[in-house]
């Protein structure tokens, strides 16, 4: 029903740039998946490996452990149910049947239902057709069905890939639909990893001049074929940033490579110093610096005042050079972040994984930032996930939830439809054409490939 008209239509069917994932590659997709702990551990996600695909991973690892367990589901029920070990599919989905029957309509229980339905053809989840499902998994974890997925199903135009890495190289699986961040979140936390930076650089970090010397060389070796800056450290510190002075830097350095523990405080320094050598140099370098803003992942652990985007004026105000993205509409202060984007021109606002957490909340902050900003600064989508089918799944809530905003405006009067199909536009692919030098990093890619393909 909701394609039937031009918007429709036209949101159904433009290739949708997306801003933000933390996809597993190709080898871990269409073979080995056992670094996904290790890479669920560091997103602060729950995750268990396992070498065979599982369709139960497949289904719920994403985003609905979290509102499972809220609903009343253990950690115990939960763990069964990704372990292959612990039983068979029906045993393992058993044990949290009945918190899923409370979770199955919150944004993250719609999208496993998305999911289910769209790539696996399944209405419900019963036991016989969860085995049917495993079967037709099987099938797509092969090469070539992860680009295939995102590309052709869930209509991506191309994948922005937070794999927690420094290292920015090109994926051959897809060199101009894969892009990658460069990560900065260690270190604007303050975690320096001096044998790893030594190990990347060549460079033994003793005083701060090497340190900035370090910093730079990652940038030197790995921003040309970097989409963007990302840094997620407002899930182990608050995003307040300070103004740090070399001295007060030096000597946070010095307790940091002494080693032993560390107090916050001294953290706070040499992560706001790096943090901001960090902004510096992702302009020098052209990239917009992602930030996580707002909602946690997980349960248990959200020191919510940590995670307002308010907390970063300082930041924005020193830095005006700098094209900030703010993500995920700093939920629950979205407010804030409309005022935020309001008033500041180096500021671009970003819904990735926004859909998925409160997907009314989403559509009516749509309808409120486009009241208050100019429509050239939101983004409309990130799936903000390892799994390509569930980002299948969150491109279909955002293409819904957009339209359903667009919608209102037009029956409220304040947007003809062909208004509307011009925001859409923007908010799904040009304002990120405008703000990410989408052809500059896929040219640089091309270009560090083509020895190889000489060779």
């Amino acid at each position: 029903m909701e394609t039937q008209t031009d918007l429709g239509r036209e949101i159904q069917s433009l290739a949708l740039v997306d801003t933000h994932e933390h996809l597993l590659r190709e080898d871990q997709w269409a073979g080995d998946n056992r670094t996904l702990i290790e890479q669920a551990r560091q997103a602060g996600k729950p995750g268990w490996g396992d070498e065979r695909p599982d369709i139960l991973q497949d289904l719920f690892l994403n985003y609905v452990p979290s509102d499972l367990e809220v609903a009343g589901a253990t950690k115990e029920a939960i763990q069964r149910l990704f372990d292959p070990a612990a039983g068979d599919i029906e045993s393992r989905f058993a044990g949290i049947r009945d918190p899923w029957e409370a979770t199955k309509f919150t944004g993250y229980g719609e999208a496993v239902r998305l999911i289910a339905r769209e790539i696996y053809g399944l209405d419900s989840l019963t036991p016989d057709g969860l085995e049917g499902a495993q079967r037709r998994l099987e099938e797509l974890r092969k090469p070539g069905e992860r680009l295939r997925l995102l590309s052709e199903v869930a209509g991506l135009d191309h994948v922005q890939i937070d794999d927690f890495r420094w290292a920015c190289e090109p994926d051959e699986s897809g060199p101009d639909f894969f892009l990658y961040d460069l990560s900065w979140a260690n270190f604007a936390n303050g975690d320096l990893k001096a044998e790893e930076l030594q190990e990347e650089t060549g460079i033994e970090v003793s005083t701060l001049e090497d340190l900035r010397d370090a910093l730079a060389a990652i940038f030197q070796r790995y921003a040309p074929c970097a989409i963007a800056v990302k840094a997620q450290h407002a899930y182990w510190r608050t995003l307040c940033w300070q103004e740090r002075q070399d001295d007060e830097a030096a000597r946070a350095l010095a307790v940091v490579l002494a080693g032993g523990e560390v107090e916050e405080a001294t953290r706070l320094a040499l992560g706001d110093w790096c943090w901001a050598r960090g902004v510096e140099l992702a302009v020098e370098h052209n990239l917009p610096f992602k930030l996580h803003t707002g909602h946690h992942a997980g349960t248990g652990n959200m020191p919510i005042d940590w995670v307002r985007a308010g907390n970063l004026c300082p930041l924005l105000a020193r830095y005006p050079e700098a094209r900030f993205v703010l993500m995920h509409t700093a939920y629950p202060y979205s407010d804030e972040l409309v005022s935020i984007a309001k008033h500041y021109p180096n500021v671009w606002v970003d819904l990735c994984w926004a859909w998925s957490i409160d997907p009314y909340s989403s559509t009516d902050f749509v309808r409120r930032f486009l009241h208050a900003v100019p429509c050239n600064k939101l983004f409309a989508f990130g799936g903000d996930t390892m799994w390509p089918t569930s980002a299948v799944a969150y491109a279909i809530q955002a293409r819904r939830g957009l339209q359903r905003a667009l919608e209102a405006e037009i029956a409220g009067g304040d947007l003809t439809e062909q208004e509307a199909i011009s925001i859409a536009r923007r908010l799904m692919r040009d304002n990120q054409y405008a703000c990410f030098d989408i052809d500059g990093t896929r040219a640089a890619i091309r270009a560090q490939l083509a020895p190889a393909e000489i060779a």
